[in-house]
């Protein structure tokens, strides 16, 4: 092995290492125990063959996969605009910016959601607005449906998409914005011929990054949620705290992975031709 591929392979070898201490072994040996409970192979099938033809379950995958491209469209609409600020600002502006989307994780996710339950609620900050200003006869439901569900993730994985964007914003080449406007170009001009296909590889990583932590939610939708708005999470603590069913529970988790390998396949693919792209 030349030393250069021998460098590469010991400087990852523990972020390996604790990958799999820490992730893929407890995952495998939960599944792998869960599954033993069914007995053969084709037990396991005909469990599964249920699973996927549950209405409750398919409607939690849809609510799953509905809710998180909805708040992933949202934190890209507000992140996008608010990254590029943090990238032009300087000095305390900068530092302003960036305490205030920092901060909040130095709270819990629980104390954060129940702060924007108490906001959102019908006494809350909001409505008081609204209705002090006319804009509502009454109360708006804005908590215990898919609106406050929204709002809570949203609040919660903005700083994922905003901190991407930033990191991405940042390496672009300011001259080749100048050569840009030195050649006649407006500033709309400028924004979608040249800064968006060069910040496109952070919106497509910060859209996959929230996107998967949000298949994965569970507090902010249990406590912020009603009855439709049930997601995958929630399920399986369900079969595992209330039903004791580890196997189905394991069967969901199966759903839930291979959801996210498949994403994380699509953008590996099209990291792989945006590079093409670039090189040619």
């Amino acid at each position: 092995m030349p030393l250069r591929h021998f460098a590469k392979w010991a400087l990852i070898a523990p972020a390996l290492a604790l990958l799999l201490l820490l992730f893929i072994t407890p995952i495998g040996w939960f599944i792998s125990e869960s599954l033993a409970e069914l007995g053969s192979a084709g037990e396991v099938w005909l469990e599964a063959k249920a699973v996927l033809g549950s209405r409750a379950i398919l409607g939690a995958i849809l609510n799953t996969n509905g809710i998180a491209l909805t708040v992933t469209l949202m934190v890209l609409v507000i992140g996008y605009p608010l990254s590029y600020a943090l990238s032009r600002a300087r000095g305390f502006a900068f530092s302003l910016v960036l305490i205030c989307i920092v901060i909040p994780y130095f709270t819990s996710v629980i104390v954060r959601t129940y702060a924007w339950m108490v906001i959102l609620g019908r006494n809350g900050l909001i409505n008081q607005v609204l209705l002090g200003l006319g804009l509502a006869a009454e109360p708006v439901d804005l908590l215990y449906n898919r609106t406050g569900v929204i709002i809570g993730m949203t609040y919660v994985l903005l700083p994922y998409m905003v901190l991407t964007l930033y990191a991405a914003m940042k390496a672009v080449d300011p001259r080749l914005l100048q050569a840009a406007e030195g050649m006649g170009a407006g500033p709309f001009t400028v924004f979608a011929k040249v800064f968006l296909p060069l910040t496109l590889h952070g919106v497509t990583a910060g859209a996959l990054i929230v996107f998967i932590l949000a298949l994965g939610f569970f507090i902010t939708p249990a406590l912020m949620g009603g009855p439709g708005d049930i997601m995958m999470a929630m399920l399986i603590e369900r079969e595992i705290e209330l039903s004791q069913n580890w196997p189905v529970a394991a069967l969901m988790t199966i759903v839930l992975l291979a959801i996210t390998l498949l994403l994380y396949a699509v953008y590996a693919r099209f990291a792989d031709r945006t590079e093409e792209g670039f090189a040619r």
